[in-house]
């Protein structure tokens, strides 16, 4: 997992509420255990036509969406049904951070888990970032503050011990082999009582 200290990028805005994981991934490219090549299915049934075309119009398929390393999404992104597929395809299209209103909790959760951090800031600041797509922000993940294009800093939250691994740039088990040494101490304390 790649250690997120700031994240400096333009914008894609997908301002449509609701997004699900089906439509973030869809199901039938769910057959892989691997995180490599997701990223070409994102949005696949918004992106490409049926003859497997990329759609122009479509935000992703734009010249300006290319390197964008935050999308702004409307609100309740990430709801449905539970897939870590749907972070890995994030991840693997080069977004780094998802920033919405709401963002369901167990898409919420498996973003945290897999290195993809999912900012949830207030009405007013959200809906200026849908109007002015491509708009530059900067993400400070230790201040946790968003700043926007003119300088003003939107707080946000994200739990401690996630926050930490994305800091750091380890899931959990990497955090737990970290302490391996430890574990093996207190197992050799306790196995002699």
């Amino acid at each position: 997992m790649q250690a997120i200290k700031t994240i400096r990028s333009c914008t894609v805005v997908m301002p449509a509420t609701n997004i699900d994981t089906d439509q973030i991934i869809p199901g039938r490219f769910l057959t892989t255990t691997t995180k490599q090549g997701l990223g070409a299915q994102l949005f696949a049934d918004w992106r490409y036509d049926a003859d497997g075309k990329a759609i122009p119009s479509f935000v992703l398929n734009q010249p300006a969406a290319k390197g964008c390393r935050v999308l702004v999404a409307g609100r309740n992104f990430g709801c449905g049904s539970s897939r870590e597929h749907a972070p890995w395809a994030l991840l693997d299209f080069g977004f780094q951070a998802v920033i919405s209103t709401e963002i369901a909790d167990i898409f919420r959760n498996n973003s945290l888990k897999n290195g993809l951090l999912p900012i949830v800031i207030d009405e007013q600041a959200h809906a200026w970032l849908v109007a002015n797509p491509g708009a530059e922000v900067s993400i400070d993940l230790q201040s946790n503050a968003l700043t926007m294009p003119n300088g003003e800093r939107v707080s946000f939250t994200v739990e401690a011990f996630a926050r930490y691994c994305l800091l750091n740039g380890v899931d959990e088990m990497g955090f737990l082999l970290q302490r391996d040494d430890a574990i093996a101490a207190y197992e050799a304390r306790t196995q002699r009582t």
